[in-house]
């Protein structure tokens, strides 16, 4: 299964990924209109919110590699859980990182405590205590179902943010979400584009993750395998 993706599947997904986002980047730049109001600085628009949608989508590839190995302790889906949660960080800090500069235009402050601002910030405190947990916590069984309950529980601030703006109100802007007001024809199929570059490039990037902590893992079970006849043989 592993070599059929690589061989027929992952080619063609990772060339979709690289056309798909020199089509988004031209189509920002050249055929999305200016925004009346903010002007140019609003496309990041086109970039932010497919960066939170990429770090859901790894969260969320943890979140259901997590709970699935608690039931079923195997290493596939414990390699699935940290690439996810690895991948997901990344375009967290990027959401974190691009949302404070368009923020500075739209409100005249690069932060404010807004719910769904808030939300997203203990989001990626929750998973970058993940990560450090699986970077530097050891390898044990023992461990890998504690960061798994931890990558199942993190998990439930995702639908928080999503309604936080309806619960609890906020700056934080919506568009397609009731109480949006919508995009422009153009706006909505730059956005379309550049959701589907960034999927397709998540999923490009997921998988060559997952492949390095394959290999990873396999290295260090011959390494232990030559230790153990090493030590056997008296060497």
């Amino acid at each position: 299964m592993v070599k059929f993706i690589d061989r027929k599947i992952f080619p063609v997904v990772a060339l979709l990924a690289m056309l798909a986002t020199l089509a988004a980047m031209a189509l920002i730049f050249f055929y999305a209109p200016v925004e009346q109001t903010m002007g140019i600085v609003q496309k990041i628009f086109y970039v932010h919110v497919p960066s939170a949608m990429a770090s859901y989508a790894g969260f969320t590839v943890t979140a259901v590699c997590s709970l699935i190995y608690l039931f079923s302790p195997r290493e596939h889906w414990d390699h699935g859980a940290v690439a996810g949660a690895e991948l997901g960080l990344f375009y967290c800090v990027f959401v974190l990182i691009s949302g404070p500069l368009w923020a500075y235009k739209a409100w005249g402050t690069a932060w404010t405590w807004d719910p769904q601002l808030t939300a997203t910030f203990i989001l990626f405190l929750l998973y970058g205590g993940y990560v450090l947990l699986r970077q530097f916590g050891g390898s044990s069984k023992r461990l890998k179902k504690i960061a798994a309950v931890l990558g199942v529980i993190a998990f439930v601030d995702i639908p928080l943010i999503h309604y936080s703006v309806r619960i609890w109100g906020g700056l934080h802007p919506v568009v397609e979400r009731e109480g949006g007001g919508g995009l422009a024809t153009e706006m909505s199929q730059v956005f379309g584009v550049s959701m589907l570059a960034f999927l397709l490039m998540f999923a490009t990037l997921l998988w060559l993750r997952f492949r390095v902590r394959w290999r990873e893992a396999e290295l260090d079970r011959l390494y232990l395998e030559v230790e153990d006849l090493a030590r056997v043989r008296g060497i």
